[in-house]
């Protein structure tokens, strides 16, 4: 028997290793010196015709007077949480391991770093590789920053097609399927859960898939699971279509383009988020969700991703011509970013919102109500059977006549009503204005930072409640928000943040 076909039981270790695959050998294992493997090394698991590339840490040989436990036995292999789910064995399993050869795209990744324009093949090798987690963060790390020094336009066409084809792709056997998105960057600004209920009581097909919160306080997914079970598999989204025309579902399950959810794992902590990454992972998801009408919301101002009219055109021709060519229809606004939408920060905030404007409740916030009802009467002009124009004065009586929230209401009732209410975090700090003036700005990026370091989005009771907003006169003393947290040690992170830089700015 050579050395990689001596068999190791397979273990699960209870390590999150974000998306990554990771494997763990002891030092004193036999085959670590057999086949001369290294930390970091990328290697082939495989056991009952199951396959799994990993990357390899190696683990010390514990001390004899040690008192806890080994992480695993000499004889063991441990996988991370996500590895180990993938590659879908029972513990104990026997399973064999050997060196993995170097993914044969690098030869293209290093003509990228040279300033190469690669062509449509070269990144179908790219994202093929990624997606079968054969590149090492690192790779994968150089792959993103030459392409985030340079792109053309078709180029990112080339690399939006391969991340579409590699993965899952919905037919939801329908004519029209409409779907919004909004490029982020503002918090609050939940107006897909009301957009959602207005488009599906009209009757067209709005099969909603967003994502958790990456770096901001909360992903539409995380607000919706306040409500409602979001986590549906395909037979549940398709009844809920035929049934009630819409849904809003968590959509990370269900391996759509999942070469763009292992590249935001790296550009997030790296801090990348060119216009061109931007289009591929924003469209290439779309396209594989199945839908066939799209629209974009670009938020533009100073605290926003898009700062000038010039950064949102460019981005909005971007999205045209990738768009176009993929097939979708397309409408593309550019929205007012200078401010939150809505009053509050967090999921349980947000999410209270959204219900205070789908029941026309007289508090409501009016700007989250207007900004929903222009984005859905968009969507409802791309139904033929509308008027033209009529789109969004069809969204407001939608609204005002209670059918949003009746559609609301069943489909939260489809997915499965949250079995208990979410409560708001008992730890509470309020904020003050330290002058008189006039509100001149309240910086999005603050609002979000204290809002993570409140519990967000983990703790759903955790987040910021807004009081004032861009252009109120406020006095010495006046309340302007006040955080909730739901543990003490994120009540005193956020307390401290807020201390330091309030994030609202009086002239």
């Amino acid at each position: 028997m050579s050395p990689s076909q001596i068999p190791l039981k397979v273990r699960r270790v209870p390590i999150d290793t974000h998306s990554e695959n990771v494997a763990f050998l002891r030092r004193d294992c036999p085959l670590y010196q057999a086949e001369g493997l290294r930390a970091l090394t990328k290697i082939e698991v495989s056991g009952r015709r199951r396959h799994l590339l990993a990357t390899l840490n190696l683990i010390e040989e514990p001390a004899a007077e040690a008192s806890c436990p080994a992480l695993i036995g000499a004889n063991e292999l441990g996988l991370s949480t996500e590895a180990f789910d993938r590659l879908g064995l029972e513990e104990g399993c026997d399973v064999t391991i050997e060196p993995a050869p170097p993914p044969r795209s690098l030869s293209a990744v290093r003509q990228k770093i040279n300033g190469a324009v690669l062509t449509a093949q070269d990144y179908q090798s790219i994202v093929e590789d990624i997606s079968n987690h054969r590149y090492s963060r690192m790779e994968l790390a150089a792959f993103l920053v030459a392409a985030a020094a340079f792109m053309t336009t078709e180029e990112v066409l080339a690399l939006t097609k391969a991340m579409v084809a590699v993965g899952t792709r919905l037919d939801w056997q329908r004519e029209v399927v409409v779907d919004k998105h909004c490029i982020g960057g503002i918090p609050g600004n939940r107006t897909t859960m009301v957009v959602v209920p207005i488009i599906a009581a009209h009757g067209l097909a709005m099969p909603k898939t967003s994502s958790r919160a990456i770096t901001s306080p909360a992903g539409t997914a995380d607000t919706m699971e306040v409500l409602c079970n979001v986590n549906l598999d395909m037979a549940a989204m398709r009844r809920l279509i035929h049934s009630e025309s819409g849904f809003l579902v968590w959509g990370g399950h269900m391996k759509m383009a999942p070469a763009d959810d292992i590249m935001i794992s790296v550009e997030r902590p790296l801090g990348i988020d060119t216009q061109e990454q931007m289009v591929a992972s924003i469209l290439s998801k779309k396209v594989a969700a199945g839908s066939t009408h799209l629209l974009i919301d670009i938020p533009m101002g100073p605290q926003a991703k898009v700062k000038s009219q010039v950064e949102a055109v460019r981005l909005r021709k971007m999205f045209e011509y990738v768009g176009t060519a993929l097939g979708l229809t397309l409408d593309i606004v550019i929205t007012d970013g200078h401010q939150p939408i809505g009053r509050g920060i967090g999921p349980v905030l947000e999410a209270r919102d959204v219900m205070q404007v789908l029941r026309q409740e007289p508090d409501r916030p009016l700007d989250l109500e207007e900004k929903s009802i222009m984005l859905a009467g968009r969507i409802l002009d791309f139904d033929p059977a509308v008027p033209g124009g009529q789109g969004q004065a069809l969204a407001r009586e939608i609204l005002r006549d209670g059918r949003a929230l009746a559609k609301m209401e069943a489909i939260i009732a489809a997915q499965g009503a949250a079995p208990e209410p979410c409560q708001l975090g008992s730890l509470t700090r309020d904020i003050y204005a330290p002058a008189d003036g006039t509100v001149v700005v309240i910086d999005c990026a603050q609002m979000n930072h204290i809002a993570r370091l409140a519990g967000c989005p983990m703790d759903k009771g955790a987040g910021i409640d807004l009081f004032t907003r861009v252009g109120q006169v406020v006095r010495k003393g006046d309340l302007l928000y006040r955080i909730h947290a739901c543990r003490s040690a994120d009540f005193g992170f956020a307390s401290q943040a807020a201390d330091e830089n309030i994030g609202i700015g009086l002239g």
